[in-house]
């Protein structure tokens, strides 16, 4: 017995034809926009304040839980379960960032 299979999207008639003619339209290469860099102390410095409000988080949602304000007991446990797992990722982090420290200052010139 054979099992037929109906997709749920036309993937044959989704696919428009390219609007590519090289011949009538020859494309050139556009220049793409660098990002914007930032500083090493930007970017560490945005992670902890980002990692500031996910320890401080767990603190305002058992807040909310104890008053009633629309959080119950499984919020404030997600938001204690995410603030572990931020402080155990940054300190992973900056265990990294301090043995790269090391290897570079090893590095004899």
């Amino acid at each position: 017995m054979q099992n037929k299979f109906t997709p749920l999207i036309d993937v044959v008639n989704s696919i428009s034809d390219g609007k590519l003619n090289t011949s009538l339209n020859p494309t050139r290469l556009k220049p793409v926009n660098q990002p914007e860099t930032t500083s090493f102390s930007d970017v560490m410095g945005n992670m902890i304040s980002e990692l500031n409000s996910t320890v401080n988080a767990p603190d305002e949602v058992l807040q909310n839980a104890i008053t009633g304000n629309g959080a119950d007991i499984h919020d404030v446990i997600i938001a204690v379960s995410k603030a572990e797992i931020g402080v155990n990722i940054a300190t992973q982090i900056t265990g990294k960032v301090i043995q790269s420290y090391e290897k570079i200052m090893s590095i004899q010139v």
